[in-house]
């Protein structure tokens, strides 16, 4: 075997990781197998991660360091993402926020920054989803079926690491082929019976956007997996709601909940609409979850 190269793993499946190596001014993929020093250390490649592998003489080669990362997450399995994009769909299926905002206090626990993209605009207003997320501060890109709305989207994602999260049938895979139409990804039907769509995407992959940056092809998942793979303590979920951040630490109360103390600075600003209700109702019901998950249940 040849020295140690160091590239990111873009795909994987099946066992095996897919690495480019930086050539000239493209890559070079390269299939790999995961060592077994990475087992003897409890660690699994991801997609997304800078690796260290060694080549074979068969042109092949292994994985046998990953670098530190930035972040990552378990479902979809995925490292050193820039921003995360949260696919939320007007109608067919109706959104539920407090899935969304879940999938949103997750990423901020994780210190990912997220994106809200809004489809199936043509099935009915996006107006109300527009004004609860950029009022929380978020920012929202509603994409229209006649296209509108896509080329903002596009340019947030052209530089870095991008993913798109968001239960099925909400058109994500749509929504990339539309971004890169040369993807061709599969999409499914949403079903009638069952309110959602089908997983089409069987691995992660990055695929690469035209305007620069990559993107994360990833089936969506559900918001039970979604609560398993990202609970967070009680205690630190006030920080993920990025409104309340100029609030927080000015309570009368040093362990104040922010669901019904008096003295609390959070409440105040929601009586002033500083704050949003829906927001600050999901948030409530997040902190009701947290409270009943016993501290042995958290490691």
């Amino acid at each position: 075997m040849s020295g140690g190269l160091t590239g990111r793993i873009v795909k994987a499946t099946g066992g095996f990781y897919y690495v480019d190596l930086p050539v000239g001014d493209g890559f070079e993929r390269v299939e790999c197998r995961g060592k077994g020093v990475l087992r003897k250390r409890g660690e699994t490649p991801l997609v997304g991660d800078m690796a260290v592998i060694e080549r074979t003489p068969e042109g092949g080669g292994s994985v046998s360091q990953l670098l530190p990362r930035t972040n990552s997450l378990i479902r979809p399995p995925l490292a050193n993402l820039d921003r995360m994009v949260l696919v939320l769909s007007v109608s067919d299926p109706a959104p539920n926020l407090l899935v969304a905002d879940t999938y949103l206090t997750i990423l901020a626990h994780r210190e990912i920054d997220a994106l809200i993209a809004l489809t199936k605009t043509d099935l009915a207003s996006s107006q109300w989803l527009e004004d609860i997320y950029t009022h929380a501060g978020f920012s929202v890109y509603p994409v229209g079926q006649d296209g509108s709305g896509l080329d903002r989207l596009t340019g947030a994602l052209a530089a870095g690491i991008s993913a798109f999260c968001g239960n099925s049938g909400v058109g994500k895979s749509t929504l990339l082929n539309r971004i890169h139409p040369q993807l061709g990804l599969a999409t499914g039907q949403t079903s009638k019976k069952l309110g959602r769509g089908r997983h089409t995407t069987r691995h992660v992959e990055l695929l690469p956007l035209p305007g620069g940056g990559l993107v994360a092809d990833t089936p969506g998942f559900s918001s039970l997996e979604m609560l398993r793979m990202g609970h967070i303590p009680k205690e630190e979920l006030a920080p993920c709601f990025i409104e309340f951040a100029p609030y927080l630490g000015k309570c009368r109360f040093n362990d104040c909940s922010h669901t019904l103390e008096a003295g609390c600075a959070i409440l105040e600003a929601l009586g002033q609409g500083k704050v949003g209700k829906t927001r600050h109702e999901n948030y409530r019901n997040l902190y009701a979850q947290a409270k009943e998950v016993k501290d042995w249940e958290q490691r």
